[in-house]
């Protein structure tokens, strides 16, 4: 999971590495598209950065403790009934 700023940050370091292999020969032509190819194949792996999965982690929690909870009043009603 990246950051946004980490992602690009991985992006730009990526694109300069290839560049840099690429400067010489005839592939420098493609060393206009590599930013966004790079680009276009992380947001294809729909990335979440760190803050957003932790974020939907406690927010995972909570929902299950409030299961946990209303299951508990379920049972306890349906025991009252009976």
């Amino acid at each position: 999971m990246f950051s946004q700023n980490k992602m690009q940050a991985k992006i730009d370091e990526i694109s300069n590495k290839i560049k840099e292999v690429v400067k010489e020969s005839p592939l420098d032509d493609l060393d206009k598209n590599i930013n966004a190819l790079l680009k276009g194949a992380f947001t294809k792996m729909e990335l979440v950065s760190r803050e957003e999965f932790d974020v939907q982690t406690e927010v995972l929690r909570n929902a299950r403790e409030k299961l946990a909870m209303l299951e508990k009043k379920l049972n306890e009603l349906e025991a009252k009934i009976k």
